[in-house]
């Protein structure tokens, strides 16, 4: 079979449902491919959290207040109510080091429109009931952090997108892209594009190297979150709470925690009680409760955690959003509008070219 389209993205999780979206509602003819179900690489394994703040990563968090933005003003555009319960991130600094890091890092933050300060380590256990007698230096907080639900961003940018007059087909891998020819092949034939927008997560690096970009993106991690059973009556509301050090994050979900503490790697049972003792250590009173797999998934990542957006002028032209390294869901409104903007040749109001390989050192 041939087609074609004026411009095929290539992944069906939520960044590449947003650029969709908003290339369709500029009015531009869109078909976007997904190899599974639409949000079944790194959308399906999120915590569902929002934030802005993502510590010494300035950039992410312009990305993240402007995304934040767009999720409040959802009802109007594109259309949905979304689930928005403000919850606040702490994150835990047990050594001086951290919090000079944190001090050195504060007015970009607060350049990208962050709202972070520093507050005592009093202050974030009251924030925080459950954490134990940590040596704790001090802690982050911002109060824009928020619990969501990724398949309902997923399901109304997909249907917005449709209504907008986008194309989505799902079960349709990728095989190879011809940058040069506008060509995107696949088990069911090949389509031709004025411009091939690649937001494969996972699956991005051999693509973007057949387009001649080389982004040092990894191989797919699997990400892996925990469950805990019930949690005991009376255990209060917490903010989302990063322990810095460890890495170790939780929320409440329901009356259970939602956890999570970088991948499994290889000896996925010798992770899991690494998380059980870090659980133990931070939050005593929580010390052996089971642990359970709440959802897995593969993720994309770059080496400083920050994504890849650029623009290859064509025509044929090639665009990529990748490597969000879990930042993907709070990234992903404004990299919809940042795809669209690169691509119709617009001011997209912040400077794109610091997310372009060829503005990065990553090694």
């Amino acid at each position: 079979m041939s087609a074609g389209s004026k411009v095929v993205v290539i992944g069906g999780g939520v960044i590449g449902l947003s650029i969709a979206f908003h290339l369709a509602e500029a009015g531009v003819e869109v078909t976007l491919l997904e190899r599974g179900e639409l949000g079944s690489g790194a959308s399906r394994a999120t915590a569902d959290v929002v934030r802005s703040y993502f510590a010494g990563n300035p950039i992410s968090s312009a990305l993240a207040v402007r995304s934040l933005e767009a999720y409040r003003a959802f009802p109007a555009r594109p259309g949905a109510e979304l689930p928005l319960r403000q919850v606040g991130y702490l994150v835990l600094f047990t050594e001086p080091d951290q919090v000079a890091a944190f001090n050195a890092d504060l007015a970009a933050q607060r350049a990208a429109g962050v709202d972070v300060e520093l507050i005592s380590a009093e202050e974030a256990r009251q924030r925080n009931p459950l954490i134990g007698d940590l040596p704790l230096a001090a802690a982050a907080y911002s109060p824009d952090a928020y619990i969501s639900d990724t398949t309902a961003i997923v399901t109304a940018y997909a249907q917005a997108a449709e209504q907008a007059g986008a194309a989505l087909r799902t079960g349709c891998p990728v095989t190879a892209i011809d940058a040069e020819a506008g060509l995107v092949r696949t088990a069911d034939g090949e389509l031709s594009a004025d411009a091939i927008v690649c937001a494969a997560g996972a699956w991005s690096a051999s693509l973007v190297r057949c387009a001649g970009v080389d982004l040092p993106l990894t191989e797919p991690i699997e990400q892996e979150l925990l469950t805990t059973d019930p949690l005991p009556p009376g255990t209060p509301e917490i903010p989302v709470t990063l322990h810095a050090a460890s890495g170790l994050l939780i929320r409440t979900r329901g009356d259970r925690l939602l956890i999570g503490m970088g991948y499994p790697g290889a000896d996925r049972e010798a992770w899991r009680r690494d998380v059980a003792a870090r659980i133990a250590e931070t939050y005593p009173s929580l010390a052996g409760i089971p642990l359970h797999t709440a959802v897995t998934g593969l993720r994309d990542a770059s080496p400083d955690k920050t994504a890849f957006i650029g623009h290859q002028p064509g025509p044929p032209a090639f665009l990529y959003a990748t490597g969000f390294s879990g930042h993907g869901l709070c990234n992903a409104p404004a990299a919809g509008e940042l795809v669209r903007d690169l691509y119709l040749d617009r001011d997209p109001g912040m400077d794109v070219a610091a997310l372009a390989m060829s503005a990065r050192r990553t090694g």
